[in-house]
């Protein structure tokens, strides 16, 4: 559930109190108001620490620096769902992760996010708080040089150390090369009632309502360039995330009444190979993937015009390229997707270089099993939500039904 909502609040001394009783939404409110003002907290608190240049509060520079323009209290609610909650303030945005989030590999996932080779195709995060002092030895981040031997100055602009949280600074320059920000805004240490929390620059998403304006090349080339990014230089990686997705989406279906839809869905499943159900490894090549491409996953930052750059890490890791494609082909192949767009979309793709696919001619043999997952994974998630809401199928989540009930007909993939 996507809601929206304005939260207002005072200022003292730059900082920002925030009253939850003043928040008001033009839909149900989310599950937990606390979390929702401890995101607001978190998001204006990073905020300042982007004005202050990452100066810590009570220090002489901190002081001797020109007081911060004062934070906006107006407080968005952009989505609050299962697998996430997202809080904007003003040109910073907060996201609690889903509950369970392994925090190590989220970690890496946002470090990746920060590593300059990703510069321009994803959203970087904002730091987060600084070390109080020389930073503790810790584990190198994806793509990060260890410290150079005592007395060894270490290579000209190499990144140096980790400081905690996941910051990774360079000997004698304060300037953030690469970070993993679990946002501390509570004193258990990165966690707002158990979630992991981490902190945004706010980009422009696309505008839903105007779908020829939907930027299906830009997404393209953006896939390319993540599917080149040599993936060994940035460390080891946790797997891509799309196929153990698709294997929750269709669990959900166990906690609803049995249907007919239900039912096609899970045989569609059955057909596909164990791979891409999560049962065993993917047996071909893996590239670096989002893993879970959708045009909600684009905005334009720096607002309000910038460059399109991909958000939501949560998902990326290693796995086949053709899963990033899988959801528009899916798409297209069910109906749901202009022609014209799909095929705006796969010239982009292929004109950028981009290795999930054939440079020309059929590009279904390696779309076609990702493609099918995508639909089953959908399907599921409409015929489970439609239950639990006590209605009938819409057209969109029917056609991908009839779209299962075609997979269950065919033979294995």
């Amino acid at each position: 559930m996507t809601t929206t909502g304005e939260q207002s609040g005072t200022h003292t001394s730059g900082a920002v109190r925030i009253d939850p009783q003043t928040v008001r939404r033009t839909v149900r409110p989310p599950a937990d108001d606390a979390l929702v003002t401890a995101l607001a907290a978190t998001a204006a608190a990073a905020a300042r620490r982007a004005l202050r240049g990452d100066r810590p509060e009570g220090t002489a520079d901190a002081a001797a620096a020109p007081a911060p323009p004062t934070v906006p209290a107006a407080t968005t609610v952009l989505a609050d769902r299962p697998d996430g909650t997202v809080v904007r303030v003003g040109a910073v945005v907060a996201k609690a992760h889903a509950p369970g989030t392994d925090a190590a590999a989220l970690a890496i996932r946002i470090a990746v996010a920060a590593h300059p080779l990703l510069r321009g195709i994803l959203l970087p995060p904002l730091p987060g708080p600084p070390a109080p002092g020389p930073p503790a030895p810790g584990p190198p981040l994806p793509g990060a040089a260890q410290d150079p031997p005592a007395g060894g100055t270490g290579a000209p602009g190499a990144p140096g150390r980790q400081g905690p949280p996941g910051l990774l600074v360079q000997d004698g320059d304060p300037r953030v090369l690469a970070t993993a920000p679990l946002v501390p805004p509570a004193p258990d240490g990165g966690a707002v009632r158990g979630r992991q929390v981490t902190a945004w620059p706010y980009g422009v998403p696309v505008d839903r309502h105007d779908p020829g304006a939907a930027p299906w090349a830009e997404a393209a080339v953006l896939l390319a360039r993540l599917h080149t990014v040599p993936a060994a230089a940035l460390g080891p990686l946790p797997p891509m995330r799309g196929p153990a997705k698709a294997a929750l989406a269709v669990a959900r279906l166990r906690g609803v009444a049995d249907s007919a839809a239900g039912r096609t869905v899970r045989r569609a499943w059955r057909r596909l190979p164990a791979w891409a159900r999560d049962e065993a490894p993917h047996p071909g090549p893996a590239a670096l993937c989002h893993g879970d491409l959708h045009l909600g996953q684009l905005v334009r930052h720096p607002a309000p015009d910038g460059d399109w750059l991909l958000i939501d890490v949560d998902d990326l890791g290693t796995g086949p390229a053709a899963w990033d494609l899988a959801r528009p082909a899916m798409w297209f192949a069910a109906g749901l997707l202009a022609p014209d767009a799909w095929a705006v979309f796969l010239a982009a793709y292929r004109a950028a270089g981009g290795p999930a696919v054939p440079e020309s001619g059929d590009p279904w043999g390696q779309l076609d099993v990702p493609a099918r997952a995508l639909a089953v994974q959908t399907a599921a998630i409409g015929v489970a939500k439609a239950a639990r809401d006590g209605r009938e199928l819409d057209e969109a989540e029917s056609e991908l039904v009839a779209t299962c009930a075609r997979i269950a007909q065919l033979g294995p993939s």
